[in-house]
């Protein structure tokens, strides 16, 4: 390792040290009887499964390795006593698959290898001679048996550590076993699937009297598996690690973290003591000054006697506790300090502010011109204090110039001339730096989607019933059955023909019924009966797709309309009558806000119209209306509304009694029935367009 690693090495060692050292070693008390030395390892992936290969000088046995995993967060930790690492070794690899991260660590005793696992792993350990191979693979969730067939929890106990915290310890039935333990709310819970647990051990146990801050737990079979539910009290916090079979879950107290008041000041000087009775103020502060290093300066005002007594104190505390006895302010200027009182601070700094103010009036002006790429300048006028005719407001008080400056702002070439002092100018300067830039755009494609299905059926017969009149010569001749059948117009006072039954199918959209009609006469060709039966099934889909698009600048509302003027007449306060117009339009009113992480707020008004059915009044708008405000990501896609109607109609008209015959009943009723289906969907995508800075 070079020598400009090995700093940063040491201090990875330190923390990572520090972090594991809550972790049990299952190496303690494992005699070797030689050193050995890790001289490679490599990580590599095989299918769902990730191997860490170790090579070592001497060969090992399961006896001379030490083990233990965590749960949260999940963790394989692996000790070998008395062994060491090459020098060319990684200390950390990047790993691969169900392993975040291979970390080293050795000291005197032994070298530790820590895998920082994305979840909880079985692994296993195979020895083959000098090389150590751990295999890990993602736990498969256990399948369901009977529960004879289960593994049983071997034991809970419950104790208080010595910090006062409360240890659950569970006895699992291997070190492969899976353990979920989380935080859910105020309570605890682990759950070990697959794993049965004994009646003995299924109880809810009060445990307070053990003064840790576990109330109680509750032990439960759950889903063919074990719950373990702890639930604590107070503030806690909870660790949990598995060595080989053994579940430790330790909940230990919370410091309450005390709300710090606002005015209280955050000390971090070095501690001293000072023990002092009626010492002098100057004194004091000459024992602070040769404490910390620093030059401290004492105003003539400063004087007077106080006693102290001050035991492992910071010192910044030490010395504002001495200024607030006696009145003293203070102002640091690097290593320098100067004490004085405060009304004498006070009026030296109102001193030193007339005098900048009477330099200010006599500084000598200088003049600028601004030339503006983005912003109109005609909007300045009021941050000048300059009105619409160009002439000085009254009220300058929050304009941006001095007492003495001036500005004359020109729309024509959009630029500013600025006389003013040089400091007034340089914050104008950096005033437009920051403000006169190219706006962001945003284009916004919307996809307005209108579906329609309309399913029709009409079902009618008409039936009746002519003969000739009592006047008219009888024959056997058929010439007149045309006439009397309906098909030719009958002659006047011949005929008598009349429908017993009219109940034709009607139309649908427009569109008429088809129809069949046979007539049945007599021998003698003077008595006829005429069916005509009706029928009418029509089906239709449209798709009406609008694609209206519109590109604005970032918080600048932009509107796209298309459609048509409906004119209609209206009458007037004279009584006249004049032509008005309604609008049934496509209408997209959308304002863009860019966040600062890059998406789109979008304030959207669209507005579907279409031509209605007529009135007296004239046509009818069909309106279809859709408001809202949505956020969206650049480039993504939103559905911001729908409206889906279905509309389903049947009727039946039908002569009483003859109608409710079965199947002949057909003959003397007449059925409609109607389904319309409408649905309009409304998408919109905005896209960030880059925009170009400007510089001054």
């Amino acid at each position: 390792m070079s020598r400009r690693m090995m700093p940063m090495a040491c201090s990875f060692l330190i923390l990572l040290g520090c972090m594991l050292l809550p972790f049990p070693s299952a190496a303690a008390g494992i005699s070797i009887a030689e050193e050995n030395r890790l001289e490679s390892i490599s990580v590599k992936q095989e299918d769902d499964t990730v191997i860490v290969e170790l090579d070592f000088e001497h060969p090992l046995t399961p006896l001379q390795v030490g083990e233990f995993s965590t749960i949260n967060p999940p963790r394989l930790v692996l000790d070998f006593p008395r062994t060491t690492s090459t020098g060319d070794i990684n200390r950390s690899m990047r790993g691969t698959g169900v392993m975040n991260k291979a970390i080293l660590a050795a000291d005197d005793q032994r070298l530790r290898l820590l895998l920082e696992l994305k979840q909880n792993t079985a692994h296993q350990l195979h020895y083959d001679g000098r090389r150590l191979r751990i295999v890990l693979r993602e736990r498969q969730k256990n399948p369901e048996r009977h529960e004879d067939a289960q593994p049983l929890l071997a034991g809970i106990d419950f104790r208080r550590g010595p910090a006062g915290e409360g240890q659950i310890a569970l006895e699992l039935p291997s070190a492969q076993t899976t353990v979920n333990v989380r935080q859910s709310g105020q309570k605890i819970v682990a759950d070990i699937p697959g794993v049965q647990l004994p009646a003995p051990l299924q109880r809810r146990l009060d445990v307070g009297d053990f003064a840790t801050p576990v109330a109680r737990y509750t032990a439960m079979r759950h889903e063919g598996g074990t719950r373990l539910i702890i639930e604590p009290h107070g503030l806690w916090r909870y660790n949990a690690y598995q060595s080989r079979r053994r579940l430790l879950i330790d909940v230990l107290p919370a410091a309450p973290h005390p709300q710090r008041p606002a005015t209280e000041r955050n000390y971090q000087g070095d501690k001293l003591s000072m023990n002092f009775q009626n010492i002098d103020v100057r004194s004091a502060l000459q024992v602070l000054a040769d404490f910390t290093g620093l030059n401290i300066i004492a105003s003539d005002a400063v004087g007077g006697q106080l006693s102290l007594r001050l035991k492992d104190v910071p010192w910044d505390q030490a010395l504002d506790i001495i200024m607030q006895a006696r009145g003293l302010g203070m102002r640091r200027n690097g290593n320098i300090v100067w004490i004085a009182p405060r009304e004498e601070m006070l009026a030296r700094e109102k001193q030193e502010l007339e005098q900048k103010a009477m330099i200010a009036d006599l500084e000598p002006l200088h003049a600028e011109v601004f030339q503006l790429n983005y912003q109109r300048a005609d909007t300045f006028r009021r941050a000048f204090g300059i009105g619409e005719d160009g002439a000085v407001l009254a009220e300058r008080r929050n304009a941006l110039l001095s007492r003495r400056g001036s500005a004359v702002v020109d729309a024509r070439t959009n630029q500013l001339f600025v006389t003013d002092t040089i400091a007034v100018l340089a914050n104008i300067r950096k005033l437009l730096e920051r403000i006169d830039v190219a706006a962001r755009q945003v284009l916004i494609e919307a996809r307005i989607v209108e579906a329609d299905d309309s399913f029709g059926r009409n079902l009618g017969v008409k039936l009746g019933l002519s003969a000739k009149t009592s006047g008219a010569a009888i024959g056997n001749s058929y010439g007149s059955v045309g006439e009397l059948s309906g098909q030719t117009p009958p002659s006047p006072g011949t005929f008598l023909k009349d429908s017993a039954i009219n109940l034709p199918a009607q139309p649908i959209g427009g569109s008429l019924p088809g129809s069949f009609a046979f007539t049945l006469f007599n021998a003698a060709a003077h008595r006829f009966l005429s069916i005509e039966l009706s029928a009418l099934e029509s089906e239709g889909r449209g798709k009406i797709v609008s694609n209206p698009r519109v590109i604005t600048a970032d918080q600048q509302t932009a509107l796209i309309e298309q459609g048509e003027e409906i004119p209609y007449q209206q009458s007037t306060s004279s009584g006249a009558t004049a032509t008005a117009f309604k609008k049934a339009n496509l209408k997209l009113e959308v304002t863009p806000q860019i966040t600062p992480d890059g998406n789109v707020i979008l304030s959207v008004d669209v507005n579907k119209d279409s031509r209605g059915t007529a009135t007296p009044g004239g046509l009818a708008i069909n309106t279809k209306h859709v408001k809202t405000q949505v956020e969206v990501e650049d480039g993504g896609t939103v559905v911001i509304g729908g409206i889906y109607t279905q509309t389903e109609h049947q009727r039946e008209a039908k002569v009483p009694l003859l109608g409710d015959i079965p199947v002949l009943g057909h003959l003397f009723k007449h059925s409609a029935r109607v389904q319309d289906k409408t649905e309009l969907l409304i998408f919109l995508t905005p896209r960030v367009v880059a925009a170009q800075r400007a510089a001054y």
